[in-house]
């Protein structure tokens, strides 16, 4: 197991590390839980870290510690209240898409996941029932629709309606990935918006709010007539990056098309201003795409390619062997979703790329694991995101400014 994170801050790396970094076997990435700086308003100064038992992290209660230093006692049992009031009216429920994730958010937080009874029919209708009250609460329903992108997307859509039926106060769909992103404009004559569609569904259902990872294209957010709060991927695989022995002066960032130019400046940005290089890519079908020409210079250098999913891995995948053909030493490729589908995996470890960096929106399947890969943990990102929303409490201060909450 690699080292745990503490931050999501990038540190400072001296520029004269000796190699780029390498990787040679399959991980899974945990960054270390993080206590929300502020709750109502009030700033919580503990001074003990995170203790843990069995593994499982739990949150220091106020008044078994140290008074907070210019607080009267009462002040601090008023605190210990007004948390325990916010500790009972949120809730967090785990659909059956990525079950590993919604839990690991509620360990992160203090919680425990809400009961919730779902199980499908003989003829594969979906059936939903809440196991307790959340009559009043704010209810977080954690529930990727990855694939079966259908049947997962149907199973959100009940959960949310179960939930509006039993006097739920708000409810949030957290979403960390997005089905159907990607049929957000009309390409050809006669074709659906699918994530226009897909938006409309959740707001009708009853959804007060959607908390999104990494969605393919902005303006999806315009899709929804309610709140979303859209949060990124890249702090996370910045983070796991900077652990890692980089000589900067070796590095550049790809980006596999035209159309994520935007996402790779942004991540050479945070990686000491690293150059740009970009593919041009031609699509002649859907998941069928074709490399033309390459635009920058990686020749004797460690590229890093990045990508907000990687499904059948054909665009990064001829992308990765252009990069080498131009005299790349090393090719990593970075993404927040793991789609993974066929054929993917056989593709990504076929040898074109050091290693293949993922977060955890999606669940890896077992037998998908291969040496090359590493999955990294979005639960503390989320968990946090949902603290704040919670509360009504803005990310973009202190260093939770790359959270993206308004």
């Amino acid at each position: 197991m690699s080292s745990l994170l503490y931050s999501y801050s990038l540190p400072s790396i001296p520029t004269s590390l000796p190699s780029p970094f390498s990787r040679s076997s399959t991980s899974i990435f945990f960054p270390r839980p993080r206590i929300p700086a502020f709750r109502n308003g009030i700033k919580c100064a503990w001074e003990e870290p995170l203790k843990y038992d069995n593994g499982k992290p739990s949150i220091p209660i106020l008044g078994t510690e140290k008074p907070i230093p210019g607080r009267l006692a009462s002040d601090t049992v008023h605190l210990k209240d007004e948390l325990d009031k916010n500790n009972t009216m949120l809730r967090i429920f785990s659909g059956t898409a990525n079950p590993a994730l919604s839990q690991e958010i509620a360990c992160n937080m203090g919680l425990e996941l809400g009961k919730i009874k779902i199980k499908r029919f003989a003829d594969g209708e979906i059936y939903v029932q809440l196991q307790e009250s959340v009559r009043g609460c704010d209810v977080y329903l954690v529930q990727p629709t990855c694939p079966p992108a259908n049947e997962n997307l149907m199973e959100l859509l009940i959960m949310i309606d179960a939930c509006r039926r039993a006097s739920a106060k708000n409810i949030t769909a957290v979403i960390p990935y997005f089905g159907y992103a990607r049929a957000d404009r009309k390409s050809q004559g006669r074709e659906s918006i699918a994530a226009k569609l897909v938006a409309n569904l959740i707001t009708e259902a009853g959804a007060n709010r959607v908390l999104a990872c990494d969605l393919h294209s902005g303006q999806s957010m315009g899709y929804f007539d309610i709140p979303v709060d859209h949060v990124y991927g890249q702090p996370v695989i910045l983070d796991y990056l900077a652990s890692k022995s980089i000589c900067f002066d070796d590095l550049v960032v790809v980006s596999p098309d035209v159309g994520g130019v935007a996402r790779a400046r942004s991540f050479a940005k945070k990686l000491s201003d690293a150059p740009l290089a970009i593919v041009d890519k031609r699509r002649h079908g859907h998941n069928v795409a074709a490399v033309i020409n390459l635009i920058g210079d990686v020749k004797g250098k460690v590229a890093v390619m990045v990508d907000d999913m990687i499904d059948t891995a054909g665009t990064i995948s001829k992308g990765a062997s252009l990069l080498h053909q131009e005299g790349a030493r090393e090719v990593y490729a970075c993404s927040t979703h793991a789609v993974f589908s066929p054929p993917a995996i056989e593709t990504l470890s076929s040898g074109l790329f050091q290693e293949v960096i993922v977060t955890n929106t999606i669940p890896v399947l077992e037998q998908n694991y291969f040496p090359q890969l590493t999955v990294l943990s979005v639960a503390n990102l989320l968990g946090e995101t949902i603290w704040r929303v919670h509360v009504d409490c803005s990310g973009g201060f202190e260093h939770y400014s790359s959270l993206g909450i308004d």
